[in-house]
């Protein structure tokens, strides 16, 4: 069945909230780390503020939308189910430290119930969990992909802190996580992936030598 073309006012409000969108990700594509204003965007589609604002009601739920539609040309490029084990997507995200900046930002404040990005974070969080959970399940991709390599200490701990303060997002959109357990089991993850200490090698060179001794 053909679905039948929008028209009238709804199908070009639907256009211009696209041409905004488009243009807002070209702002902060081309930004760095300056960050952009409503009036970036505004004068790149040849609108007020107030113009831009009328079509998604307020600054809050611009931002959000933006956010929104830049996870939606993630997807198109890297694919949803893959995103696990796609690091050149974190890496194009470094180019855009302005979109970075307005993630973090937005997503402290919809913790806040009456936020307009609040719905938009916690189905974002609660979509991640289950496809990350179920691609951990699934293991990487048999496609000749190298192993991962033994992480180090030094690695551990940047996630560690990266982990307590994505954690501490997540429980503010969904305070039913345990973060005390949630980082206790990375952490003990963490070292078995390390491995044993010098102090744990010497000490079983010292078990292993007196046992040795006894026989």
């Amino acid at each position: 069945m053909t679905t039948p073309r929008r028209r009238g006012p709804y199908a070009k409000t639907a256009a211009k909230r696209k041409l905004i969108l488009d243009a807002a990700l070209a702002a902060y594509a081309e930004a760095g780390s300056r960050g952009v204003s409503v009036t970036d965007i505004a004068q790149r589609v040849g609108m007020t503020d107030a113009g831009v604002l009328h079509h998604f009601g307020s600054r809050e739920a611009l931002l959000t939308a933006v956010l929104e539609a830049r996870d939606a040309a993630y997807a198109d490029t890297f694919g949803e189910g893959e995103a696990l084990w796609r690091p050149d997507m974190v890496s194009h995200s470094t180019s855009t430290p302005g979109l970075s900046q307005l993630f973090l930002d937005l997503a402290a404040a919809a913790a806040e119930p009456g936020h307009p990005g609040h719905s938009f974070f916690t189905e974002r969080y609660d979509a991640l969990r289950a496809r990350f959970t179920e691609a951990f399940a699934a293991g990487r991709p048999k496609d000749g992909v190298p192993p991962t390599a033994r992480p180090d200490a030094a690695w551990a701990a940047r996630m560690i802190i990266a982990a307590s303060d994505g954690l501490q997002l997540q429980w503010l959109l969904e305070p039913s996580i345990d973060m005390a357990d949630d980082l206790a089991r990375l952490r003990d993850l963490m070292i078995g992936a390390l491995g044993p200490t010098e102090t744990d090698d010497s000490t079983a060179e010292a078990t292993a030598d007196t046992d040795t001794t006894h026989d």
